[in-house]
C-alpha cells in the first residue's frame, strides 16, 4: 500500500482536489442510499428478533446495528466479532432471551451473506463471468447450507442429544484450556430446546433476505451515484463485480473497516471496467467518505447515547435504593443488582 500511495503520488493528490468539484446533488443521492442500506439491515434484524413474540424497539435496534458498525470498523481483526459481542449484549439489556438473540444474530449475518453471494452471481452473469458465477453459487452454498441443516436438526431430539454432547466436549477442552467453569450440561440443554422453539415460518425468511438483499442493492447504489457525482458514467455491466471485490477486500478485516485495502482494490477493479485512474479514484474516495467516515461517526455517537442512557438508568436506579434506605424490606437491592435490574430494561 505504501508503494501504491508513493508510485501514484500525483494521481493521488489530483483526484482529492477533485472531490471539491463533486455534484451535490448526486452525493446527497448516495448518502441517502446508504441510509437506505442500513436502515433495511436494522428491520431485518428486528424481523428477527420478532419472531418469538417479542417486540423490538426500532430505534434500539438501528441505535445498536450503528454502533456496532462502527466498532467493526474500528478494530482490525476481530472486529466483526467484538461487534456481534457488543450487539449481543446490548440486546440482552433491553430484555431479549439469550437463545433468541444468539439465534437472530446469526441469522441475520449468515442470510447477509448468502444476499452477497447472490448478488455476485447476478453480477457475474450480467458482466458474461462464468468463473465468477461459479464462485459465488459456490459461496452461497457455502453460507447457507450448513446453517440450514443446524437449524432443521435441532428441531428433533435426537440430533439435539448429539449437539449437546459435542457442545458439552467443547466446553470442557475449553475448561481445561482456559481453566475456567464449564457450563451446566442442564442449562446447555435447555438452551438448545429453546433454540429450537424459535419459529419463523418462511414469508419471515423471505422477508429478511429481501431486506438483506436491499441492504446490499442500496449500498451498491451509493457507490453509483458516487461515480456519478464525479461526471462518468457508471459501468454497469462491471459495477456489481467491482463492488463485490471491494467488500471482499473489507471483509478480511487486516486493516479497520478495510481502510486502504477497499479503496485500492475498488479503484482497480473500476479502472479494470474502462474508467480513468483519476476519476475512479475520486469516486473511490467519495463512496468511502459516506461508507466508512460518515457510518464510523454516527456509530460513535450512537454508542456513546447507548453508554450515557445506561449510565443513567444506573444512577436512577441507584437514587432510589438511597431513598428507601437499608431497611425497606424486599424492595431493597444491592448496588450490582440495582445495576443488572437498570442495564435490563424490557423493550416496549
Amino acid at each position: 500500500m505504501i508503494w501504491v500511495v508513493v508510485a501514484n503520488r500525483h494521481t493521488l493528490a489530483e483526484s482529492l482536489a477533485s472531490l471539491r468539484n463533486l455534484d451535490l446533488r448526486w452525493f446527497a443521492l448516495a448518502v441517502l442510499c446508504e441510509c437506505v442500506s442500513l436502515t433495511a439491515f436494522g428491520l431485518s434484524r428486528r424481523r428477527l428478533l420478532r419472531a418469538d413474540g417479542h417486540q423490538a424497539d426500532f430505534a434500539s435496534v438501528m441505535a445498536i446495528t450503528y454502533a456496532g458498525n462502527a466498532l467493526s470498523m474500528s478494530v482490525p481483526f476481530a472486529g466483526a466479532q467484538l461487534a456481534a459481542v457488543f450487539s449481543y449484549r446490548q440486546f440482552r439489556r433491553r430484555g431479549l432471551d439469550p437463545a433468541l438473540t444468539g439465534w437472530a444474530l446469526g441469522i441475520s449475518a449468515i442470510v447477509s451473506s448468502s444476499a452477497l453471494a447472490l448478488i455476485l452471481i447476478a453480477g457475474a452473469l450480467a458482466g458474461g463471468a462464468p468463473i465468477a458465477t461459479l464462485a459465488g453459487f459456490a459461496g452461497a452454498a457455502l453460507f447457507a447450507l450448513p446453517a440450514m441443516t443446524v437449524l432443521l436438526a435441532l428441531r428433533y431430539p435426537r440430533a439435539r442429544a448429539v449437539a449437546n454432547k459435542a457442545l458439552a466436549y467443547l466446553v470442557r477442552l475449553a475448561q481445561r484450556v482456559l481453566r475456567k467453569p464449564g457450563i451446566d450440561a442442564a442449562a446447555l440443554d435447555d438452551f438448545l430446546t429453546r433454540l429450537a422453539s424459535i419459529r419463523l415460518k418462511w414469508p419471515g425468511y423471505a422477508e429478511v433476505f429481501g431486506l438483506a438483499a436491499l441492504n446490499w442493492l442500496a449500498d451498491c447504489a451509493c457507490l453509483a451515484c458516487a461515480i456519478r457525482a464525479t461526471g462518468e458514467s457508471v459501468p454497469w455491466r462491471g459495477l456489481i463485480l467491482s463492488y463485490g471485490a471491494g467488500a471482499a477486500a473489507g471483509s478480511t478485516g487486516v486493516t479497520p473497516g478495510g481502510f486502504g485495502l477497499v479503496e485500492v482494490t475498488l479503484t482497480a477493479a473500476l479502472v479494470a471496467t474502462g474508467m480513468a485512474t483519476s476519476k475512479a479514484l475520486t469516486a473511490v474516495f467519495a463512496y468511502r467518505l459516506i461508507n466508512f467516515w460518515l457510518i464510523l461517526l454516527g456509530g460513535g455517537i450512537a454508542m456513546a447515547v447507548l453508554t450515557r442512557a445506561r449510565e443513567y438508568r444506573i444512577r436512577r436506579y441507584s437514587r432510589q435504593e438511597q431513598a428507601q434506605g437499608p431497611g425497606s424490606g424486599h424492595g431493597a437491592r444491592s448496588r450490582p443488582e440495582a445495576e443488572e435490574r437498570a442495564s435490563r430494561p424490557r423493550i416496549s
